[in-house]
């Protein structure tokens, strides 16, 4: 079964995000229902077949299993508002373990940031930027907000800080699938509080995805090499 799981699950992952994407653009309900609950479980096959046991490896299918249960809480946040909030929690603990598995790769001699300051004030300023821009809007979730600005900077800022430590095929997919999921919640969060804009269901949902795949095959080829 690992074999097969090794040559198939990214290959699925891919077709099965380019079925939710389309469920989205041509407003397939059913179809979007039952592909979305299928991403992260086949990106969590993917990194259990193509790496064995040992470091990282539960802490990034802790991590997926956790997107997961946020897509499926997103998914009927329609019923109930608290979903959402539930949702966004789970990605909040996703965020931090991945800020976990991060720092566990210890850094070169000499931190890339501490070399490259100003990509911390750029990070910085982007999250300054984002919660200013959607405050006026939040209501009773400024707080809440806030914090998950704050940990979503800090998961691209931790990618970014062990960049030397891994090979840099490794180190550019950590930074993108970082940049990718911040690029995604930053999105998730204007159309849902601030303007809503079109196709913003696709854009979510696509920078969602490329972020999901670049961590785990980034984690799968640092294994490898």
């Amino acid at each position: 079964m690992n074999t097969v799981a090794k040559k198939t699950a990214f290959p699925l992952f891919i077709v099965v995000a380019v079925v939710q994407l389309l469920s989205i653009l041509f407003e397939w309900e059913q179809l979007r229902f039952v592909s979305k609950p299928l991403l992260m479980p086949l990106l969590m096959l993917a990194v259990y077949a193509n790496t064995e046991t040992g470091r990282g490896r539960h802490t990034i299918i802790l991590a997926l299993f956790f997107s997961f249960l946020g897509d499926t809480f997103l998914l009927y946040d329609y019923k109930n508002a608290s979903f959402f909030i539930i949702g966004l929690v789970c990605f909040l603990i996703t965020h931090i373990i991945y800020i976990i598995y991060f720092l566990s790769l210890k850094p070169a001699k000499v931190s890339f940031l501490k070399t490259n300051w100003w990509i911390v004030l750029l990070v910085a300023g982007y999250g300054i930027a984002l919660v200013w821009f959607l405050y006026p809007s939040l209501g009773p979730l400024k707080i809440p907000v806030l914090v998950y600005a704050l940990v979503i900077c800090s998961m691209l800022l931790s990618s970014i800080h062990i960049y030397p430590r891994v090979k840099w095929q490794v180190g550019q997919l950590f930074i993108a699938g970082a940049f990718f999921f911040v690029l995604s919640d930053s999105l998730l969060a204007i159309n849902k509080f601030s303007q809503p804009f079109p196709f913003a269901g696709v854009a979510i949902m696509l920078t969602y995805c490329l972020a999901q795949y670049c961590i785990a095959k980034g984690f799968v080829q640092s294994r490898s090499m």
